[in-house]
């Protein structure tokens, strides 16, 4: 009898990508499905990337890269981060990966063993959970609710550490609340794990770009840490190049040299090609980033209007990245045609089933009373998808 590995066994398949593959499913038979469930840009890749892309074909980059990326574009990296944060990194603090997941799997492979915990602030992503797993680390989850805009506090921070704690994941702005932590609160954060120097900082930054304050703030930048945290960063969310899988790390040198080891054994270096067009992206004007920026600003903002107008869902305003994550928590409980709506992932598959559009419940994020949708579509299809979403929740009873 065919049986997949323990390891394998204990990971839940990714919450987000099941949903998008339900709405291509539906799709196929013919329903016209919006889907909202997916997380990333509908803009395409801007044409000088795709040309740096083009002329490295004619180059001939179709060799093996080094484990770690091309120097170019480490270099390309390096400057950006001092450029964009003020932070000084040397290339061999660098290592690029097949996509930021990736890059925090590596990361949380090089230094998490059998029992080290991991503090999860939540909501968290879907993919941090099972990465820890992966790793035989133990999750200890902090919750954030909407009324504290998804953000924990220092004090939340300190009472979870214990001396198992390997490691804290951030995310900042968040999937999937769009929460963006201020200068001031990640200070706080820092200053209480400048008391544990035994624990290491994954700051995950992958939607830096997609911020509406203005500025974007790492922890990265308080000197008491700075020689603990990882930045997780890539090109996926703000070059519209999620297809292209190349994502990176700027870290102390041992971890850096720990994941170069691990990404020796297991994939290499990332595709020759995708580097040499994430150089051009690094390197070239960033216009088209803040063209993008604008587009998803402009859709929050209909998000909001339109979702306050739906009786029962309770919205805070995210200051980034492109997800709406309201608490949806007057609809447990109620049902339809017999069918009853026990938590946000029910409610998700009744929205996908009875709306005909696609959104992920917050079990997947580790808040089971609120539901996200990515805006990452035209202002048309969000205004229907809500018209549909509106409908099919007022014959919830």
């Amino acid at each position: 009898m065919s049986q997949v590995s323990e390891r394998l066994a204990a990971l839940s398949p990714s919450e987000t990508l099941a949903m998008s593959q339900k709405s291509d499913e539906l799709k196929a038979q013919g329903i016209d499905v919006i889907n909202l469930s997916v997380g990333e840009p509908d803009f395409f890749t801007p044409d000088f990337i795709k040309d740096a892309a083009k002329k490295a074909i004619d180059e001939n980059f179709s060799f093996y890269s080094p484990v770690p990326g091309y120097l170019s574009l480490r270099k390309a990296i390096a400057a950006k981060l001092k450029r964009e944060n003020n932070l000084d990194y040397d290339v061999s603090q660098i290592v690029c990966s097949n996509g930021a997941k990736q890059s925090i799997c590596n990361v949380l492979l090089s230094i998490i063993g059998k029992g080290d915990e991991v503090i999860l602030p939540a909501p968290y992503w879907v993919s941090y959970v099972e990465m820890v797993k992966l790793a035989e680390g133990v999750n200890v989850i902090v919750t954030a609710g909407i009324e504290q805009d998804f953000k924990i506090t220092p004090a939340q921070l300190e009472t979870a550490i214990t001396p198992r704690t390997k490691a804290v994941i951030l995310c900042s702005p968040s999937n999937p609340t769009g929460s963006v932590y201020s200068q001031a609160e990640l200070k706080g954060l820092a200053d209480v794990l400048n008391r544990y120097p035994a624990i290491t900082i994954i700051s995950d930054e992958i939607y830096e770009h997609i911020n509406y304050i203005g500025k974007h703030e790492s922890i990265a930048q308080f000197d008491s840490v700075r020689d603990r945290v990882v930045i997780v960063n890539g090109v996926s969310k703000c070059y519209a190049m999620t297809g292209w899988r190349l994502g990176w790390i700027a870290a102390p040198k041992w971890i850096a040299a720990a994941c170069n080891k691990l990404q020796g054994q297991y994939t290499s270096g990332p595709s020759s090609i995708a580097q040499k067009a994430s150089e051009a992206a690094y390197n070239d004007s960033q216009e088209c980033v803040g063209i993008m920026r604008q587009a998803f600003e402009r859709r929050l903002n209909l998000m909001i209007q339109l979702v306050s107008d739906i009786p029962g869902l309770k919205v805070s305003r995210p200051q980034g990245a492109f997800y709406l994550f309201p608490d949806c928590s007057y609809y447990l409980g109620k049902s339809f045609n017999g069918k009853k709506i026990n938590d946000s992932a029910d409610l998700a598959m009744y929205l996908l089933e009875e709306g005909h559009v696609a959104a992920v419940g917050g079990v997947a994020f580790g808040a089971p009373h609120c539901i996200r949708f990515s805006y990452a579509a035209a202002d048309e299809k969000l205004a229907e998808a809500m018209k549909r979403v509106k409908a099919a929740l007022a014959k919830l009873a």
